[in-house]
């Protein structure tokens, strides 16, 4: 009988600490999802926009909601501040041009007062394409002076031609001090559309890794099932064991 009240103390000891372990991995998990830095105000509503080449066909294919973090004098807080504006699709104008190995997506709001344009840049080597430049130029009646932003070394929505790049998860993607744009349901391709739709997407890291997490969890979870039953199967051998002694 003592042979079987220390198997029954080493089975409930092994439960704990197999349920401490779940819960400490479902912490783990939860921590990886921790929301973004910048607390927007609403997930802003997404836009889709299209620049056409001469002959009318799309040669820029552009769908995401996209958000402004600008920093700029305020005239009735009389100091700096930063502003988080959505960019209603709605009331947003497109524009751009598309050449060989370059592309712009030009959104103007506001009656011109926020000009918003994306440069892509083509490697026709390696058929590689990144957003190379953006840039922001705005005059918002709160501003003291107009803000604009240029930044032309930017290697961000890497992706290959005739592919499109897709990034579900929100993303930042920092301009300048002053400026930095958060863009959700984002898919975008500025080169190599085929029949006004399109091509097959590339998923950013951000989406990856969010896939991934669910898979990690339950394969440690599957693990410790498996460690529970094995842990089961012995303490039932080691009982029957007992039995036979005495």
């Amino acid at each position: 009988m003592t042979q079987i009240g220390a198997v029954q103390s080493w089975w409930l000891g092994v439960t704990l600490q197999l349920i401490l372990a779940g819960v400490l991995l479902q912490g783990y998990a939860a921590a990886q999802t921790t929301a973004a830095p910048y607390k927007e105000p609403m997930r802003p509503e997404k836009g889709i926009y299209v620049v056409s080449s001469s002959n009318g066909t799309a040669c820029l294919l552009a769908s995401m909601g996209l958000q402004l973090n600008i920093t700029f004098n305020s005239v009735s807080q009389n100091k700096t501040v930063r502003n988080i504006v959505n960019l209603q699709p709605n009331v947003t104008k497109s524009s751009g041009s598309c050449d060989a190995d370059t592309a712009s997506l030009r959104l103007s709001t506001d009656s011109e007062k926020t000009n918003l344009t994306f440069f892509f840049s083509l490697n026709t080597t390696s058929n590689k394409y990144h957003l190379s430049n953006v840039s922001l130029s705005a005059a918002w009646p709160d501003m003291k002076e107009p803000v604009s932003a240029d930044n032309s070394s930017l290697d961000f929505l890497r992706g290959t031609l005739g592919f499109s790049y897709m990034c579900r998860e929100q993303q930042t993607l920092t301009v300048s001090p002053d400026l930095s744009i958060n863009t959700f349901q984002l898919q975008v391709q500025p080169f190599g559309v085929s029949g006004d739709q399109f091509g097959a997407a590339e998923e950013c890291q951000l989406d990856e890794d969010d896939m991934l997490i669910p898979i990690i969890v339950g394969a440690a979870l599957a693990g410790l099932v498996l460690i529970v039953l094995l842990a089961y199967l012995i303490g039932r051998k080691r009982s029957h064991a007992g039995y036979q002694t005495i």
